[in-house]
């Protein structure tokens, strides 16, 4: 029997793993972060199923994490056991249904990244970066390709192609917000190479950009848990879909392989779900009604009509002349 233990060593060599085969250093970071968790809670034990079982067990029954979060954990959990060999420790997911609905207190709204854009208005850099995220839908780790050459190409319809998780893709830049980003270059005279730079030169990563809004929150009067970068990218989504309400070309856009994906991004929020449902009823409700008004037998009811079996009275009319 197997009694491999899980040790730092052993993490080690799975966070190389992962470098070789390309991962995302965010998507690195996640996997050992929740692989450390996991070693933290075996303490010494062997690796087996049971120890697997366990630890899920502890995840549901700890309440500190939701239902995706787990499964979430659990599936880095399956990278680690395929690295090692061991899949016969993988445990089910949770099955969950996707909510209707996104959350109010998780959902950017047009007049909120508004406020954030103003109150970046001391910050060229940031301001500009919050402009691209919103007018294109990328990825924040996806700003490094916006480079000075880039964006001085000749044609006047600029495209950007970018790479993430094992794919490319071409960014659509508007005429406007290339103009914005021309100007910016030449005001911040960047002669080359990724336009947005940390302090150090090193291009700006999720890291960087979330702590800068964080500090916009309070300036801005919006919600932390609103503001996060993926979110600026939702945005987007909702935005291009109520215009256009092309699921598969916004799917196309924001680099998804699945429109299942892509749906979760457009969902609305529980008010304006609740709304539609509403005033989906009234109509319904009267619909209804007016079909109960052009019902005859109800009409006859409605205007005093003979009971069955019974005779109608008739009356002689006299005409005046």
């Amino acid at each position: 029997m197997n009694t491999l233990t899980l040790n730092e060593e052993i993490l080690t060599a799975y966070g190389r793993y992962l470098r070789t085969n390309e991962k995302s250093p965010y998507t690195i970071d996640k996997y050992i972060r929740d692989a450390e968790a996991f070693r933290s809670f075996a303490s010494g034990r062997p690796l087996t199923k049971e120890l697997a079982v366990d630890y899920k067990r502890y995840l549901i029954e700890s309440g500190k994490y939701a239902d995706s979060s787990i499964n979430s954990m659990l599936a880095s959990l399956r990278g680690l056991f395929k690295y090692l060999g061991r899949d016969d420790c993988n445990v089910a997911r949770l099955r969950t249904q996707e909510m209707p609905y996104c959350p109010e207190n998780k959902s950017l709204t047009m007049e909120e990244y508004r406020r954030l854009l103003n109150a970046a208005e001391g910050n060229q850099r940031l301001q500009m970066m919050l402009k691209v995220l919103a007018g294109t839908g990328i990825r924040v780790s996806e700003l490094k390709y916006f480079t000075v050459e880039a964006i001085r190409k000749k044609e006047r319809r600029t495209s950007i192609r970018v790479s993430c998780k094992r794919k490319s893709r071409e960014i659509i830049i508007p005429d406007g917000l290339r103009e914005e980003l021309s100007a910016y270059i030449r005001k911040r005279r960047i002669k080359e190479g990724v336009i947005f730079r940390t302090r150090s030169g090193r291009p700006v990563d999720r890291s960087n950009f979330w702590r800068q809004m964080k500090r916009l929150c309070k300036k801005a009067g919006v919600g932390e848990d609103k503001v996060f970068p993926h979110n600026i990218r939702k945005l987007f989504a909702r935005m291009f879909y109520e215009s256009s309400h092309d699921i598969a070309q916004l799917a196309c856009l924001l680099g998804h392989s699945s429109v299942n994906t892509t749906m979760i991004y457009v969902r609305r929020t529980e008010r304006e779900v609740r709304a539609r449902v509403d005033r989906m009823m009234r109509e319904i409700l009267r619909k209804i009604g007016e079909r109960g008004e052009r019902d005859p037998e109800k009409a006859g009811k409605a205007g005093g009509g003979r009971k069955p079996g019974q005779r109608q009275n008739k009356k002689s009319t006299t005409l005046s002349v």
